[in-house]
């Protein structure tokens, strides 16, 4: 959410950041709205001003003076309540409008259309070449009895998998390596309910658009959440944090849900777009500052880059285009390992900033060295989810035999087996 008072004095450049973002939305409807309700509410307070300058006068006026200054005042509060319907209905579209305008993208980030834009910016580790004919991630789960897709999806439905014997404990062994190197680096580890209420949904931005993607229970009126940023991004709601408080580094480990709508006849082989997964995310609470944010951006970055390459695991980084980082991003990259069955990259990793558009919604500030108030900035990347990870770990780590080696830094949680399978 960005301040309406930007929005007024910088309405071309949130029209521009709305063309960049591909989001259709009328920016001059909504400082209508906005004129309109401003209009209401002076209104308003001129009547309600003019009725107390009335109602200070009946104790002291004449008995014959009274009853005419008790009329007028009761028809100014009148005419007051006859404007509480307009103004409370204007005040819910113009809220409803604020949710969808986007952050303004760095001068910085790429300007494109879709993740066809998106730029390289790196890329680390070797491509395997194999001396045999390399199975993919399916064929090598079910070759070891790593995995059940068909009993499974019988008994929870489609894009449903359950992981067998050893995938168990990597899954287990890749999220404790990912949480220890997190916590050496400062962060709070916390784990999270997979639940969160309407407005934790609304307040990183997952709501309104992204509904479709939620599972929603009804009865308790609660949505199961896509990301440990859900909770996290609210956990300080409506607070003023002191400064010498910040930065705040959280490491969120939760179950995540999401019912990937729309997505139907692509990307459902196996472990790569299903609808349950289990994630590490990394999340920082800084202070109003674009450098400070540009700081914690590059560290959520390198420290995800850290993680893809004590697995081992070929990966590029690529910037997040305008027409490809999101509502609220003011600049993004992805990391996206190397896949050897399908001889292309795919994005494990996506780290974000979003300087204080998740701020304003949650209303999560602190009290800076002047002692003045300030939204703080806020910033978000993947550590480890699984099991899309798995993919690229499982084929590019694949042995002729079918078996598979396992990486040096994460050996450790694994009872120090350096081959499973």
């Amino acid at each position: 959410m960005l301040d309406i008072k930007f929005i007024r004095e910088n309405s071309d450049i949130v029209k521009n950041a709305c063309t960049q973002k591909n989001i259709s939305l009328d920016i001059n409807h909504l400082l209508t709205i906005d004129r309109d309700l401003v209009a209401l509410k002076t209104e308003e307070q001129s009547l309600l001003t003019q009725k107390n300058g009335l109602t200070a006068k009946i104790p002291g006026a004449s008995a014959a003076d009274r009853p005419a200054l008790i009329a007028e005042s009761k028809a100014l509060d009148e005419k007051v309540k006859s404007l509480k319907p307009k103004t409370e209905e204007l005040e819910v579209q113009l809220k409803n409008l604020m949710y969808l305008v986007p952050q303004v993208p760095s001068p910085k980030a790429p300007h494109g259309k879709d993740d066809s834009d998106n730029v390289e910016v790196k890329k680390w580790g070797v491509i395997p070449k194999f001396d045999f004919a390399p199975l993919d991630h399916v064929a090598i789960l079910e070759k070891n009895n790593w995995a059940d897709f068909e009993r499974i999806a019988k008994v929870s439905g489609s894009r449903s998998y359950s992981l067998r014997n050893d995938m168990v404990l990597v899954e287990m062994a890749m999220h404790r390596m990912a949480m220890e190197k997190l916590m050496a680096k400062g962060f709070n580890l916390v784990s999270v309910p997979a639940f969160a209420r309407e407005e934790a949904l609304y307040g990183t931005g997952h709501f309104p658009n992204g509904r479709d993607q939620a599972y929603f229970i009804p009865e308790h009126n609660l949505y199961l959440a896509g990301t440990a940023e859900v909770q996290i991004n609210s956990l300080h709601a409506g607070e003023i944090l002191k400064e010498s408080e910040l930065p705040i580094l959280y490491a969120g480990y939760s179950p995540c849900f999401r019912s990937e709508a729309g997505s139907y006849g692509r990307d459902v082989r196996g472990l790569i777009r299903v609808h349950q997964f289990m994630k590490v995310e990394q999340f920082v609470i800084c202070k109003n500052d674009p450098a400070e944010s540009e700081k914690w951006h590059q560290m959520l970055l390198e420290t995800s880059e850290e993680i893809v390459q004590d697995l081992e695991l070929p990966y590029r980084i690529v910037e997040c285009c305008t027409g490809d980082m999101g509502t609220g991003k003011v600049r993004m990259y992805d990391v996206e390992a190397w896949v050897p069955s399908e001889q292309k990259y795919r994005e494990t990793h996506s780290c974000s900033s979003l300087h204080d558009w998740q701020a304003r919604r949650t209303q999560t500030r602190y009290r800076d060295a002047e002692n003045k108030v300030q939204f703080v900035h806020t910033l978000n990347n993947t550590a480890i989810a699984t099991p899309r990870i798995l993919v690229p770990f499982l084929e590019n780590h694949q042995l002729a035999d079918g078996k598979v080696k396992i990486p040096k830094k994460l050996q450790p949680f694994l009872g120090g087996k350096e081959v499973i399978g």
